[in-house]
């Protein structure tokens, strides 16, 4: 038992390094790629498309080998999912473009309350006051390194508040098709990817056109570029699977706390890496989501805990229908030894 749970747990952490590491790896790839300094590849719409495009053909050679099985779920809900999916992509990137880097992070930090209250309406998914604290420490300590000038209007309003509530959808929906139709993330990876890589391939273009003016067509392709985007779409494939493999295993709360622990990493390797500016308040933001971002695990831990102790407690316990259940039963059974007696009789 105790070699099943340390197992589970380097499982976890497993997956959690994973997620942080690709994501890390893929956003410093594309700062490479897309900057002005780099190679300036500015078609951030289409590059997701080549990413769904390359882990979707890593699905299929995985399902002709034999490496994992194809699951089947409804195409109604692969299609309804890969759309939430793609608003979210496509509501981030004109978000970025309308709105200022400051509203643009308070909208990502909104993200936490917001996946909370969605999984209370659709799950009833209660959350300790632990948890709520924890979150609030995070989301404080996020924003205060992260949000510089606020400036927002109307259009970019909407479309951030599209890709806030998509993204949400999203990412519960990960955690609830996993187990409606009992497939491991790599499966429903696998299942979506192709959908999603098709229409951001035909999509994309026309969104990148619209948020940066250029065609992708007219971009000319050097070897550090393409070096960039396989490097790029390598990287995106193990960030999908860690990605669905978090909120498979976890929640999607605990995923967006996590993803705040690698805006971190982030702004620190930007700060060695591409030397960006590393004020004390971003410091002191960074202490304080890290801070909230152990008392999230604490919490998260504690509420486990109290849980596996109600549940062998109750298990000890009847209830007032049990006993009455239980009673009928007895009764039933003794009319009916009473019956085989006088038979015999």
């Amino acid at each position: 038992m105790e070699g099943d749970k340390k197992s589970s747990s380097v499982s976890d952490v497993g997956a959690w390094a994973m997620n942080v590491i690709s994501s890390v790896g893929i956003i410093m790839a594309n700062k490479q790629l897309m900057s002005s300094g780099g190679y300036a590849f500015s078609f951030a719409t289409t590059l997701t498309g080549f990413h769904f495009a390359v882990t979707a053909l890593v699905g299929m050679i995985s399902n002709a080998t034999g490496l994992s099985a194809a699951k089947h779920v409804p195409f109604w809900e692969l299609l309804w999912f890969s759309i939430v999916a793609n608003m979210s992509i496509a509501g981030m990137n004109f978000s970025l473009m309308l709105n200022s880097v400051g509203f643009y992070q308070i909208s990502k930090l909104s993200m936490i309350p917001v996946v909370c209250v969605m999984e209370w309406i659709l799950h009833s998914k209660k959350y300790t006051n632990e948890v709520k604290m924890s979150v609030v420490v995070v989301v404080i300590g996020v924003g205060v390194c992260t949000v510089t000038d606020v400036k927002v209007n109307a259009k970019g309003f909407i479309c951030a508040c599209i890709a806030v509530l998509s993204t949400s959808f999203q990412q519960i929906s990960i955690g609830s098709l996993q187990k409606k139709y009992s497939i491991g993330s790599f499966e429903l990876l696998s299942r979506t990817a192709p959908i999603q890589a098709g229409s951001l391939l035909v999509l994309g273009p026309i969104i990148d056109y619209y948020l940066s003016g250029k065609l992708i067509l007219d971009y000319q392709f050097g070897s550090g570029a393409i070096l960039f985007i396989l490097l790029s779409c390598s990287l995106a494939v193990f960030c999908n699977v860690s990605q669905y493999l978090c909120i498979g295993r976890f929640s999607a709360v605990s995923f967006q706390v996590l993803g705040h622990m690698k805006t971190v990493c982030v702004l620190t390797l930007g700060w060695l890496l591409f030397d960006s500016e590393l004020t004390f308040k971003n410091i002191m933001g960074m202490v304080v989501a890290v801070v909230g971002m152990i008392i999230y695990s604490w919490a998260v831990e504690a509420e486990k805990q109290g849980n596996s102790k109600i549940i062998p407690h109750a298990k000890h316990s009847l209830t007032e229908e049990e006993f009455r259940l239980l009673k009928e039963g007895m009764e039933v059974t003794v009319l009916k030894d009473a019956e085989l007696g006088e038979s015999k009789a």
